[in-house]
């Protein structure tokens, strides 16, 4: 880890800098969102988006070659199709709440396809490999900045609207009786999922970003059961994941975004195994 710490500081290494701010960024998000998500219950609407979004990325990059679009970005593709597959289900939702869980396999499904099949008309583009697992080692100036405006954006919503996102979250059918807007207030999260899903690619890739979202907040929920220190916990435990993964993949040598991954999980299990033991110990101390 000294050794780490030292190539951090080495003036000669930028990219490396670049990645552990984006990792440290990436965690006040991840944390506010992935706790909203888990608390929900909406992990595979968070999948499901994250998989649309590889559909974005093929069509911008064939528009680029094929037409000269070169505003459409893959990063602008993604967004814009993330937020599509986000209102589509959001509207399933408000509507036809029966049909949701379909319709968001529909979505995974045809934006996975989609995207292989634009990536596979655009030579130069054919490997998805890069837009499915990530390197958070090309994080640049421009992402990190990206980063930061969602994170001001994610948190600024969790304050503004924090009550109305807990009661949302653990009993919706008594805020809608209460007269609260459920409804938007679940669009309103399913957008902050579809955003953070997206602007996170990068980090660790389509297939195992939902794992950043889920992990360190099913970490923090065996730590507390009160949403704002779950908020807190999560994106502290997401911290401590995304810098040791980083860490230990630039010294092994290994792909960062699965050691990232392979790191919160083994974090999670830990922490899991803990939990079970106090439990044991607190029963065996009342049967006393």
């Amino acid at each position: 880890m000294t050794d780490f710490l030292a190539l951090v500081v080495n003036p000669d290494l930028p990219f490396l800098r670049y990645a552990l701010l984006a990792g440290i960024l990436a965690s006040a998000a991840f944390g506010v969102v992935g706790s909203l998500v888990v608390v929900k219950r909406i992990s595979y609407i968070a999948g499901a988006i994250s998989h649309a979004a590889l559909g974005g990325i093929g069509a911008a990059l064939y528009l680029q070659y094929h037409f000269g679009w070169s505003f459409m970005t893959p990063i602008t593709g993604a967004l814009l199709s993330a937020l599509l597959a986000g209102g589509i289900i959001s509207f399933v939702n408000l509507r036809f709440k029966q049909r949701e869980d379909t319709i968001i396999g529909i979505i995974w499904a045809v934006g996975m396809a989609t995207g292989l099949l634009f990536l596979s008309r655009t030579p130069g583009y054919t490997d998805p490999m890069s837009y499915l697992f990530g390197n958070i080692l090309i994080i640049g100036q421009n992402d990190l900045w990206m980063i930061l405006i969602l994170d001001v954006v994610v948190v600024a919503a969790a304050i503004l609207f924090y009550n109305q996102f807990l009661a949302v979250s653990f009993d919706e059918n008594f805020a809608r009786v209460r007269g609260m807007r459920t409804g938007f207030y679940q669009g309103l999260l399913i957008i902050m999922t579809a955003l953070t899903v997206v602007l996170m690619t990068t980090l660790v890739g389509i297939v195992m970003v939902i794992a950043l979202l889920t992990i360190p907040a099913a970490v923090a929920g065996l730590l507390t059961r009160r949403l704002k220190f779950m908020m807190l916990a999560a994106a502290l435990a997401c911290l401590l994941f995304t810098t040791t993964g980083l860490a230990v993949s630039y010294i092994w040598d290994a792909p960062s975004g699965a050691v990232i991954i392979l790191v919160a999980s083994a974090g999670y299990l830990l922490v899991l195994a803990f939990s079970q033991t106090q439990k044991l110990l607190r029963a065996r101390r009342r049967s006393v």
